[in-house]
């Protein structure tokens, strides 16, 4: 494991001097350089109009909603899926429409997005218009079907488009060649959001509102959808992404939210008023996903839409166990990977580089997971596969820094045609499917095709701080004012330090986490509470190491009503005496 600093030139930034150095300093070293990009307002963001095909899509919607049309929310099914699906079907009754309803397709029985097959299902409902959220843009044979049984189709969706575009009625994406939106890393509940604030804009310019003798809606009632949704989803936290987490929090902390949110939080042990970002992505957003990775992601869209608070908890609750269910499925396919790559490798400096696993008896809906948990261990481009429909193979993509696994996916199936059955996904995330007998060919093309694009740099594990802090920076001060510049997430990293400790004491909590006392060098008197997740019990604790460089995170511990200082730790190195 490398410990690297990020580098930081303040030469070129216009920051006030009202602003902390130390949050100068990080700003910096994430590519932020004024003041004004720091903005969280909802006066920061870009008008809709600037979304290619964002006033076609308002045009039909306003029909729909002027003819009473049925109207099908076609979502996919993980968090950002279930946020984008009740936002949609949540905004839209409020608008007026009156028949309006969601359809998820289950993973199991028809695979991704608007399949021919799930077009037939949404059809027994003779739904007039089908709007697709998070998915969509690689739906062409979808489409065609949805257009010959005469339902019209406006596909929002996040992902990147193939070369071939389906023929909706509208597409509204950001990553569509041509759009001139600032952004291309909003996700599925992000471009959601804005056809519906289009929407909105458009019925208040013809006072439909006032003839209807409704409410105009306040959109920022559902930024806790959106922000939920986002961070779930891992897309890049930019400017505009970062406001509206950063608003969809200020929501959630003051008790504002859908009571499904509240009931999440509840089941996970999550205070609202102290929530972050990363607890969006590591304590719902989970319990979200499991419901469509092991069942049906229906109930966990019923769960956001509950207006009744114990409806909302029991929904929750359920969506609880199912979250534990597959902690347990997952537990037993880490074992096995570890094994088959135990298999390929001696140790890590003769690891191939990119990692394609399969096991017949894999959970279809866990594979990702599992590719991500095995690309954080030895930090490689991961493949994991589980069997499907037809024998056919669901593979689950996850890569690292410098790949572009969509991409890479992308050359491999032009390289190699037939290959491949289908692809999709982003940057750092993508699925495909395959033919079981193409294996073995797939794997040795996808390990020559990484081989190209990455070095051997590439392929090594590295820490990436932000330097260290000062002893008397090391206070629950310091870790609130960190915790307020966010909200932090992928792409804007939340601030983490690197410095050397006395190691006061250390013990096995939990069966695998590591509590400990450090004191900064040259504090030895002052100890400070300290926790180290997931370590190796091969290892720690270890009474002979009483020194070591540690790579850590402030953060905020509250026990008891009583707030404290405690250090996050990510990685420790033994210092010799």
């Amino acid at each position: 494991m490398q410990i690297a600093t990020r580098p930081v030139d303040l030469s070129g930034c216009d920051f006030s001097s009202q602003l902390d150095p130390l949050l100068q300093r990080i700003y910096q070293s994430r590519g932020v350089a004024t003041e004004a990009e720091l903005e969280r307002q909802l006066s920061c963001l870009p008008q809709p109009s600037s979304m290619s095909g964002i006033s076609v899509a308002t045009s039909r919607l306003v029909t729909a909603l002027k003819t009473q049309q049925s109207v099908m929310i076609l979502g996919d099914f993980d968090a950002d899926g279930a946020t984008s699906s009740a936002l949609m079907v949540l905004a839209l009754r409020a608008m007026g429409f009156s028949r309006v309803d969601f359809l998820v397709p289950n993973r199991f029985d028809y695979g991704y997005g608007l399949t021919p097959e799930i077009v037939d299902l949404a059809a027994q409902q003779a739904p007039q218009l089908i709007i697709t959220v998070d998915n969509g843009i690689s739906s062409i044979e979808g489409v065609d079907r949805a257009n010959n049984l005469g339902i019209d189709v406006v596909i929002t969706d996040h992902h990147l488009p193939g070369k071939q575009l389906p023929n909706a009625v509208a597409i509204v994406n950001p990553n569509q060649q041509g759009c001139e939106f600032p952004s291309k890393n909003l996700a599925g509940v992000g471009v959601a959001f804005y056809l519906l604030c289009a929407l909105r804009a458009e019925l208040r310019s013809q006072q439909w509102f006032e003839q209807q003798n409704i409410p105009d809606p306040n959109m920022s009632a559902w930024l806790d959808l959106v922000a939920l949704g986002t961070v779930a989803d891992v897309v890049p936290l930019d400017q505009i992404n970062r406001a509206l987490v950063y608003q969809g929090l200020r929501r959630i902390r003051a008790g504002q939210s859908r009571p499904g949110i509240q009931a999440l939080l509840r089941v996970a042990g999550k205070n609202p008023a102290r929530l972050v970002a990363t607890d969006l992505g590591f304590a719902l957003g989970p319990r979200l996903n499991a419901a469509g990775r092991l069942d049906d992601i229906s109930l966990g869209i019923q769960c956001l839409l509950a207006d009744d608070d114990q409806q909302a908890l029991h929904t929750a609750q359920a969506l609880d166990e199912l979250n534990q269910d597959r902690k347990h499925i997952e537990a037993g396919m880490q074992r096995e990977a570890l094994e088959i790559v135990e298999q390929l490798a001696v140790d890590t400096d003769n690891m191939p580089p990119t990692l394609c696993l399969f096991q017949p008896d894999w959970h279809q809906g866990v594979v990702g997971l599992l590719a991500s948990r095995i690309k954080e261990k030895y930090h490689r481009p991961v493949v994991a596969f589980a069997r499907g429909e037809n024998g056919e193979l669901k593979g689950s993509c996850r890569s690292i820094p410098g790949l572009h696994i969509r991409d890479a996916l992308d050359s491999v199936a032009t390289q190699n045609p037939g290959l491949i059955s289908k692809f999709g996904g982003h940057a750092m995330a993508a699925g495909l499917s395959l033919e079981e007998n193409h294996l073995e060919d797939f794997s040795q093309a996808f390990a020559k095709q990484i081989e190209r694009s990455l070095s051997k740099e590439d392929l090594e594990a590295r820490l990436i701080t932000d330097g260290q802090l000062e002893a008397e920076q090391l206070t629950q001060h310091t870790a609130e004012l960190l915790r307020e510049a966010g909200p932090w997430g992928q792409l804007f990293p939340e601030p983490c330090f690197e410095g050397e400790f006395v190691i006061l004491q250390q013990r096995i909590v939990g069966e695998k986490h590591l509590k400990l006392v450090l004191a900064a060098k040259g504090q030895p008197e002052k100890g400070i509470d300290a926790i180290w997740f997931n370590i190796d019990t091969a290892q720690w604790p270890n009474t002979g190491i009483d020194r070591a460089t540690c790579v850590y995170r402030l953060d905020i511990n509250e026990y008891r009503g009583i707030e404290s200082l405690q250090l996050m730790v990510q990685h420790m190195q033994p210092l010799a005496l």
